[in-house]
């Protein structure tokens, strides 16, 4: 078979190639040449790029064989997410790559507001020696206001405290307890903006953060007080920003992003009170390389159909070290499922789990389950990416729920669901002991504590003396070892589940011989697919 073909638009560093690995077959395209882009884009199962190659929904019904977009970066401004989720396509970033970089950075255009680093070099290579006006300030005892304290806004603030600052800080989503821990004071933001000394702002780009500082806010600002913006263009009004350098409302600014990049003919650039370098926030060998190696990493899991925790349109976000084991656990749930189901469609599935897994994100588990769920049953390979989409699409409305109360296990998960028929069907699992073993703790009602396996059996029928004799013949005659088996009932000679592991496939005529030889009223077999 040839080798899935990996497209690299824009330039990245050789660790990328290398951290992609020989199974991929790698091709170089120039992503800012539409017409060659779009012509290589027909045979691509990846595309890497950085900001200047645009992948939009002509770029993406370009390739029908795409499985994964990859942004060696953090912004996806040049990547149309809708588009590639409606097509089934994953999105990954390198959302931790240049958070250093940025922070740096940051600390960067601070010092030089404070002591005019940049005119002042400037300056002096024209033969200008001009001490006295270019004094600055001392950042000891200054207040820095950190609006946003995610990754970037958390390092500026452990660096400037060397500096020997006060950090105050507004962020909605922190609680006190955190900014605490970050020896952090939390405020408002019109008291941030009152106080502090340097404004520097670490917010995401979205409808409520836009312009989010503006003339206004300025208002409030001491006049001795200096804004930094590296995070996203646009959180700060640039034609008010400009309007309240010029009046002296603010002392002066300091600038790596921009509304429209670059920022040809905005009036900003000639002001003498602001600093601005062309988007620099990544720009460093190390954030660069970082970024490459990243998102190759999630390139080789994209494509062998694995979770990849950085893929933006996938809910879940970053996995917690307590989730992460119950990943495999629920996509062998899901299978075990689907096959208990096969009998009718599948109309809705809940999620359901239980214990202190509760306390925790365990979204990306939904995901796991419709992965499970769909992986045999329909021809396309299922990715975390596309599996809601094929629930979607079916009309099986998904739920997850969760719950601390537990009463026997630590943690268990059910996958509980509606067929078309009116039947339901259940399975639920869990993982035992130190070594963490997998295990289904209930089918269909019925408690049982069954290792998985590659094979299972699971059959229902009258309970009534010499049944597991008649199987077990059976499976004998035809040379299928039976490797573990469990029965579980509510009351004698009522329905009785029997769940068996078996070291080989079983035939679907053995199947029905024995369905017939007991007079099952379920039997059906269960493949696990690794």
């Amino acid at each position: 078979m040839s080798k899935p073909v990996v497209l690299i638009a824009e330039e990245l560093s050789p660790a990328t190639v290398d951290a992609l690995g020989p199974d991929f077959d790698v091709r170089n395209v120039d992503g800012t040449d539409r017409p060659a882009l779009l012509k290589e884009l027909a045979t691509a199962h990846a595309i890497l790029v950085r900001s200047a190659t645009k992948v939009d929904a002509e770029a993406i019904a370009a390739a029908p064989l795409l499985k994964v977009i990859a942004r060696a970066g953090v912004g996806l401004d040049n990547v149309d997410i809708k588009a590639a989720t409606s097509a089934g396509v994953m999105v990954v970033n390198a959302p931790t790559s240049n958070i250093i970089s940025a922070a740096e950075l940051t600390v960067g255009h601070i010092i030089s507001l404070a002591r005019h680093i940049p005119p002042a070099h400037g300056a002096l290579a024209e033969g200008q020696w001009k001490r006295s006006k270019y004094t600055g300030v001392e950042l000891y005892e200054k207040t820095i206001g950190i609006i946003g304290l995610g990754r970037i806004g958390a390092l500026v603030a452990a660096r400037m405290q060397a500096f020997g600052t006060n950090i105050i800080a507004f962020d909605p989503y922190i609680t006190s307890a955190r900014a605490q821990q970050l020896g952090v004071t939390p405020v408002t933001l019109d008291e941030l903006l009152a106080q502090s000394d340097f404004v520097t702002i670490h917010m995401p780009k979205t409808p409520e953060t836009t312009g989010m500082l503006g003339a206004a806010q300025f208002a409030l600002m001491k006049p001795t007080a200096f804004v930094v913006n590296v995070a996203r263009g646009g959180l700060i009004d640039e034609a008010e920003l400009h309007d309240a350098l010029v009046a002296g409302t603010i002392a002066g600014a300091g600038l790596d992003v921009y509304v429209s990049e670059p920022p040809t003919g905005s009036p900003l650039l000639g002001l003498p009170n602001i600093i601005t370098t062309p988007h620099l926030g990544a720009s460093t060998d190390e954030a660069q390389e970082k970024a490459g190696v990243s998102v190759a990493k999630s390139v080789r899991l994209a494509l062998s159909g694995e979770l990849v925790p950085d893929a933006v349109n996938v809910a879940g976000g970053v996995i917690d070290p307590y989730v992460r084991p119950g990943i495999p656990l629920v996509e062998k749930l899901g299978q075990v499922f689907s096959g208990l189901a096969a009998h009718s469609p599948l109309t809705s599935v809940d999620v359901d789990i239980r214990g202190e897994l509760a306390d925790y994100d365990v979204s990306v588990l939904k995901l796991a389950a419709l992965k499970g769920i769909f992986t045999n049953v329909v021809s396309e390979t299922v990715s975390y990416v596309n599996a809601p989409l094929l629930a979607e699409q079916r009309g099986v409305a998904v739920r997850l729920i969760t719950d601390k109360e537990s009463p026997e296990y630590r943690n268990v998960i059910t996958l509980r669901g509606a067929l078309a028929d009116g039947s339901q069907v259940s399975v639920s699992g869990t993982l035992t002991g130190t070594k963490q073993i997998e295990k289904i703790v209930e089918v269909n009602g019925y408690e049982v504590e069954v290792p998985f396996a590659q094979h299972l059996i699971v059959m229902i029928y009258t309970d009534r003396p010499g049944i597991v004799a008649v199987y077990g013949r059976e499976f004998g005659d035809a040379q299928i070892n039976i490797a573990g088996m469990q029965i579980a009932r509510h009351v004698a000679g009522g329905k009785a589940l029997s769940v068996l592991t078996v070291d080989s496939p079983v035939p679907a005529s053995l199947l029905a011989t024995v369905r017939d030889a007991i007079d099952a009223d379920v039997m059906v077999e269960i493949a696990l697919t690794e």
